[in-house]
């Protein structure tokens, strides 16, 4: 049974932490139907709770999942329009993270599926503390020459960003947790990504099949930001490209576009059982661990529609390995040392990471 208070603790640090709602404040509530079974009933009636509590004004919209949305509904958008925040716990906020929001409104995509989430570490560590965290590194990340991106599964990925990542789109609609640090765009980098068992979605549309398996080793070949093709027994081969070809023929996309990529920033978030269980719950909450990085591509823009996951990813700046082996190291960059300093919980945290990611 998940602890009440730090349920209130995980809901408060994203109303207040990340949503900067204050007293008075209009909420809407974005949640999908409980018979979804994406994101957990006790989630929804727990943040309806603590924003009544703090005295905000709430008003809760149900939506049904749209394995393909576009843009906000006009009647949505009005709702949106009219509250001072809006917090999504249905997967629409992701589908939609890239899209312009109502003027004067803030947004939040809540990453935390369920109350269990929401009340651990990710739900609680204080929202504020990484998104310092994710300013050092994108700023070290704007800074850098050179990357290289390794894994004991052979990925062996280097190159220079260009155009730079201030030219980048970033979303439009506030992480919680903060869980990644901004894309790197991928047009200058090639080489070599094996991939850890399969090929899933983005969480952009959801199609079906939402995943491809592989029954070995799969590789994935990039040259300047382009997918080549893959290495791995011919069956393998076969089927990945068979997605491919499934899913930029569905959207009319560039199937060999890899747009960009980033890895997991928070020590907090985990994924216990296998992913092979739900994809889509996967895709849309595990990839916050640092032992995840992925890459976006089939699709010129962000975040594509087939995603790349690699496994404990080593990831140097300049030479400087600011992830090791899917560990993240923030005391490596400038000023990470100082924000782990001012918050000893997340120090903890980066000291003693959940290891658990369903692959």
């Amino acid at each position: 049974m998940t602890d009440p208070a730090a349920l209130r603790t995980g809901a408060l640090n994203l109303l207040v932490g990340c949503g900067k709602a204050m007293t008075g404040e209009r909420v809407l509530i974005v949640h999908e139907p409980a018979r979804e079974e994406y994101y957990g009933t006790v989630i929804v009636e727990g943040v309806v709770e603590a924003a009544g509590a703090l005295g905000l004004r709430v008003q809760r919209v149900e939506t049904a999942f749209e394995p393909e949305a576009t843009e906000v509904r006009p009647d949505l958008h009005a709702q949106m329009a009219a509250a001072d925040l809006t917090v999504f716990l249905a997967r629409l906020g992701d589908q939609l993270r890239f899209k312009s929001m109502p003027d004067g409104t803030r947004a939040v995509i809540c990453y935390a599926l369920n109350a269990w989430s929401l009340a651990s570490p990710f739900g609680m560590a204080p929202y504020a503390a990484f998104l310092a965290l994710k300013s050092c590194i994108d700023d070290a990340s704007l800074a850098a020459r050179h990357f290289r991106i390794t894994c004991p599964a052979g990925t062996d990925v280097e190159g220079t960003v260009s155009p730079s990542p201030t030219s980048l789109e970033d979303v439009s609609i506030s992480r919680f947790p903060m869980s990644v640090v901004r894309p790197i765009p991928a047009a200058g980098f090639s080489g070599r990504v094996a991939l850890c068992g399969f090929l899933t979605g983005t969480g952009s549309m959801y199609y079906e099949p939402f995943s491809c398996f592989f029954e070995g080793p799969v590789a994935a070949l990039v040259r300047e930001g382009r997918l080549t093709g893959f290495e791995g027994s011919d069956a393998d081969v076969a089927r990945a490209n068979a997605h491919y070809d499934f899913v930029a023929g569905r959207y009319g996309v560039d199937r060999d576009f890899v747009h960009s990529w980033h890895a997991g920033l928070h020590p907090g978030c985990s994924h216990p059982g296998p992913a092979s269980d739900n994809m889509m719950k996967w895709s849309g909450s595990a990839f916050g661990n640092p032992r995840l990085l992925h890459f976006h591509t089939c699709g010129a823009y962000a975040p594509g529609e087939i995603s790349w996951n690699v496994l404990d990813a080593t990831v140097e700046l300049d030479g400087v390995a600011v992830w090791d082996k899917g560990r993240l190291h923030p005391d490596r960059v400038r000023g990470g040392a100082e924000v782990l300093a001012a918050y000893p919980d997340v120090a903890e945290l980066f000291a003693a990471p959940l290891r658990e990611v369903g692959v």
